[in-house]
């Protein structure tokens, strides 16, 4: 996994450890993490020369975690640097290395072609790696995500609660971009490596507490 210390890689990386389909988990950091437990390898990498590092990136599900929010698009130089070139650099090695599934951290709203520049970075993403040789790759759009960060979120707390009362007034009309919980987006990318489809899929928003909450993998995802 590369994304740990954001804010659904923290929520994914206790799962994994406790999930009886995984037995080593490899975590990519710019930082020691100086994290205990006998599941867990760190490899402290540069995350632009990624390629130097190639060589680790082996195993069955990729996690790429690696994401911006809306407010650091505004440093275009440095969002695209990490949304786009050091994400799709290590979704690339990892297909080329053989790993079997991408599970891959997106935003609502992505599209090659939308105006929003935070939008259309994640888009342009998506199309890439849609191109790998990956067995099977799922991709994953939250809405905005729930719970505290260790930064500054005034913003985006009045967001949460404000797309709360948005949704309920309007019954529903805004579901596809009701806040989801970075614990939901969590539990759906690991259910969802679980269901072992092989093909592209992509998730809304709406559709990931669903997903979320199919612990024994019987949801159709095809639907």
């Amino acid at each position: 996994m590369i994304g740990v210390t954001g804010l659904v890689g923290r929520n994914c990386l206790p799962l994994l450890v406790t999930h009886r389909a995984y037995h080593k988990i490899v975590l990519f950091t710019d930082q020691p993490l100086n994290l205990d437990h006998p599941k867990i390898q760190e490899c402290v990498v540069d995350f632009d020369r990624l390629d130097d590092y190639a060589h680790l990136f082996q195993g069955n599900d990729f996690y790429c975690c690696l994401g911006s929010t809306p407010a650091k698009a505004t440093d275009r130089e440095a969002f695209y640097r990490i949304d786009f070139e050091q994400a799709f650099t290590a979704a690339k090695i990892a297909a080329l290395n053989e790993v079997n599934q991408l599970l891959l951290l997106s935003a609502v709203g992505a599209s090659s072609e939308a105006t929003l520049y935070f939008s259309r970075v994640k888009g342009e993403l998506e199309e890439a790696v849609k191109a790998l040789p990956f067995w099977s790759a799922h991709i994953f759009q939250p809405s905005l995500l729930l719970k505290e960060r260790n930064e500054n979120r005034w913003g985006e707390k009045w967001a949460n609660k404000l797309g709360k009362v948005i949704d309920s007034a309007t019954g529903g009309l805004l579901t596809k971009y009701k806040p989801v919980e970075a614990e939901v987006v969590a539990k759906a990318m690991i259910n969802a490596a679980q269901q072992l489809r092989a093909g592209v899929h992509v998730y809304p928003s709406h559709f990931l507490q669903e997903l979320a909450d199919d612990e024994d993998n019987k949801l159709d995802i095809s639907k």
